[in-house]
């Protein structure tokens, strides 16, 4: 659990080795500016907690696998060149992004793969309604289903959640049979998904310090 602020975390393995027993967290982050770079994240359900409102958190080049909803939380976090690997038949994310923030979970550059007998696995779906989560030139596996985004069971969500691609690649890229209540972006919507408008300057910022200190 990280609940200190400007936390740096690289080269790293973080394994809840629990197995399929429910609910088992291997890294929760209430923090905020905490960076991940070259990590693995290993576990089943709920791999990754990542919360605090308002709090923004940068996963770089990493690995995270599991099974339903293993990515979750309110905080607004970006995931960079990550390979994102499914163990079973479930929800890859379950954002409870706050009304008032303007970006949740952000893909870029990701590959999306599973284990080779998962063939049915959703982008997300929202553990509150305004739930936010976008995926930016990512390689989908053919695991991912063709409508992509689920509901939770709550026709109300469909009208304040934000779910959106761009430019998705892959065989579980399929624009034209996704929900109709979720987003291909264009490219000038797609401009503002940028590492500053997302996180800020105080992470390059971090990042500077970080390699000051080491090196």
């Amino acid at each position: 659990m990280v609940e200190g602020n400007d936390f740096i975390a690289k080269n790293l393995t973080i394994e809840n080795s629990a197995g399929e027993v429910g609910q088992a967290v291997a890294l929760t982050v209430n923090a905020n500016r905490a960076l991940f770079e070259n990590c693995s994240f290993l576990g089943f359900q709920d791999t990754l907690y990542l919360t605090g409102e308002g709090f923004k958190q940068y996963f770089k080049n990493c690995y995270i696998e599991g099974s339903t909803d293993f990515i979750f939380g309110e905080a607004t976090v970006l995931f960079e060149n990550c390979k994102i690997h499914s163990k079973a038949n479930s929800y890859i994310t379950a954002a409870s992004t706050p009304n008032n923030i303007e970006f949740g979970f952000v893909f870029k550059n990701c590959e999306l793969t599973a284990n080779k007998d998962v063939t049915q696995v959703y982008l997300g779906r929202p553990w509150r309604k305004y739930a936010k989560t976008v995926f930016i030139n990512c390689e989908m596996g053919k695991h991912i289903k063709p409508e992509g985004w689920h509901n939770w069971s709550n026709v109300e969500a469909e009208k304040t959640t934000f779910y959106a691609e761009y430019l998705s690649t892959g065989e579980g890229a399929n624009s034209e049979n996704r929900v109709v209540w979720s987003y291909q972006l264009k490219k000038s919507k797609a401009k503002k998904y940028t590492h500053k408008n997302i996180l800020g300057s105080q992470f390059n910022d971090l990042n500077k310090n970080w390699y000051s200190i080491t090196n």
